[in-house]
C-alpha cells in the first residue's frame, strides 16, 4: 500500500514539474503591444505567406514566418514598440 501511495505521490510531482517551470519564464511587461497587433504587421509585409513560429523570451517576440518564394524569415520585435529590434 506504501508502493501505491509513494508512486501515486511521485507521479503527481512529475506532473505538475512542467507547471512550476512556466512561472519562472519572463513575462511581457505591462505596457507591451499585444501580440494580434504584432502579427499584423508581420502580415502586411511584402510576400508574406503565412506565420510558422512565436516565441516569447526577455529579448522580445521572435517570430517565424515564410514568404511567397519560400524564403524563412525570423524577426525580433521589442514587446513594448512593436518595432523590429
Amino acid at each position: 500500500m506504501r508502493i501505491v501511495i509513494l508512486a501515486t505521490g511521485i507521479a503527481a510531482l512529475l506532473a505538475g514539474g512542467p507547471a512550476f517551470a512556466a512561472d519562472d519564464q519572463a513575462l511581457p511587461p505591462q505596457n507591451a503591444k499585444k501580440l494580434s497587433e504584432i502579427i499584423t504587421k508581420v502580415e502586411q509585409r511584402t510576400d508574406f505567406r503565412y506565420v510558422k513560429e512565436v516565441d516569447w523570451d526577455s529579448d522580445g517576440y521572435t517570430i517565424t514566418y515564410y514568404t511567397t518564394d519560400k524564403a524563412k524569415v525570423e524577426i525580433t520585435y521589442d514587446p513594448v514598440t512593436g518595432e523590429p529590434k
